[in-house]
Protein backbone atom coordinates (compact mmCIF):
# COMPACT_ATOMS: atom_id res chain seq x y z
CA UNK A 1 0.00 0.00 0.00
CA UNK A 2 2.96 2.74 -0.83
CA UNK A 3 1.79 6.18 -1.44
CA UNK A 4 -1.16 6.47 0.71
CA UNK A 5 -1.02 6.37 4.97
CA UNK A 6 -1.37 3.84 7.58
CA UNK A 7 -4.92 4.82 8.36
CA UNK A 8 -5.93 5.38 4.65
CA UNK A 9 -4.27 1.69 4.02
CA UNK A 10 -6.61 0.14 6.61
CA UNK A 11 -10.02 1.92 5.10
CA UNK A 12 -8.75 1.19 1.66
CA UNK A 13 -7.72 -2.35 2.83
CA UNK A 14 -11.49 -2.54 4.60
CA UNK A 15 -13.37 -1.45 1.73
CA UNK A 16 -11.47 -4.10 -0.54
CA UNK A 17 -12.01 -6.90 1.74
CA UNK A 18 -15.60 -6.01 1.49
CA UNK A 19 -15.86 -5.95 -1.75
CA UNK A 20 -14.11 -9.06 -2.40
CA UNK A 21 -16.20 -10.72 -0.31
CA UNK A 22 -19.36 -9.80 -1.49
CA UNK A 23 -18.21 -10.81 -4.80
CA UNK A 24 -16.34 -14.16 -3.72
CA UNK A 25 -20.00 -14.63 -1.72
CA UNK A 26 -17.93 -15.07 2.07
CA UNK A 27 -18.95 -14.94 4.94
CA UNK A 28 -16.40 -12.96 6.47
CA UNK A 29 -16.73 -10.47 9.54
CA UNK A 30 -15.27 -6.44 8.83
CA UNK A 31 -12.10 -7.55 10.56
CA UNK A 32 -11.06 -10.23 8.14
CA UNK A 33 -11.88 -8.26 5.80
CA UNK A 34 -9.31 -5.33 6.82
CA UNK A 35 -7.01 -8.19 6.88
CA UNK A 36 -7.71 -10.31 3.67
CA UNK A 37 -7.60 -6.48 1.88
CA UNK A 38 -4.73 -5.25 3.28
CA UNK A 39 -3.02 -9.15 2.64
CA UNK A 40 -4.26 -9.20 -0.51
CA UNK A 41 -2.66 -5.89 -1.98
CA UNK A 42 0.61 -6.29 -0.83
CA UNK A 43 0.60 -10.00 -2.30
CA UNK A 44 -1.09 -8.22 -5.45
CA UNK A 45 1.03 -5.92 -5.66
CA UNK A 46 4.07 -8.16 -4.74
CA UNK A 47 2.93 -10.40 -7.68
CA UNK A 48 2.09 -7.38 -10.16
CA UNK A 49 6.10 -6.15 -9.03
CA UNK A 50 7.64 -8.83 -10.69
CA UNK A 51 5.42 -8.38 -13.75
CA UNK A 52 7.18 -5.17 -14.04
CA UNK A 53 3.44 -3.37 -13.18
CA UNK A 54 3.03 -0.88 -10.56
CA UNK A 55 0.03 0.42 -9.10
CA UNK A 56 -0.02 4.74 -8.65
CA UNK A 57 0.21 5.81 -5.02
CA UNK A 58 -3.37 6.63 -5.28
CA UNK A 59 -6.22 5.18 -3.37
CA UNK A 60 -7.98 3.88 -6.59
CA UNK A 61 -5.29 1.75 -8.41
CA UNK A 62 -4.52 0.31 -4.77
CA UNK A 63 -8.24 -0.60 -4.00
CA UNK A 64 -8.85 -2.51 -7.23
CA UNK A 65 -5.73 -4.58 -6.32
CA UNK A 66 -6.58 -5.31 -3.00
CA UNK A 67 -9.80 -6.90 -4.50
CA UNK A 68 -7.97 -8.82 -6.74
CA UNK A 69 -5.57 -9.90 -4.28
CA UNK A 70 -8.36 -10.31 -1.42
CA UNK A 71 -10.63 -12.69 -3.75
CA UNK A 72 -7.19 -14.38 -4.85
CA UNK A 73 -7.17 -15.36 -1.01
CA UNK A 74 -10.30 -16.36 -0.29
CA UNK A 75 -10.31 -18.67 -3.25
CA UNK A 76 -6.89 -19.90 -1.83
CA UNK A 77 -8.48 -20.23 1.17
CA UNK A 78 -11.41 -22.21 -0.24
CA UNK A 79 -9.43 -24.59 -1.98
CA UNK A 80 -7.08 -25.03 0.68
CA UNK A 81 -10.09 -25.86 3.11
CA UNK A 82 -11.84 -28.35 0.37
Amino acid sequence: MQGIGWIAAIIVGGLAGWIASMIMKADTGIFLNIILGIVGAIIANAILGILGIFAAGSWLPQLIVGIVGACILIWGYRAIKS
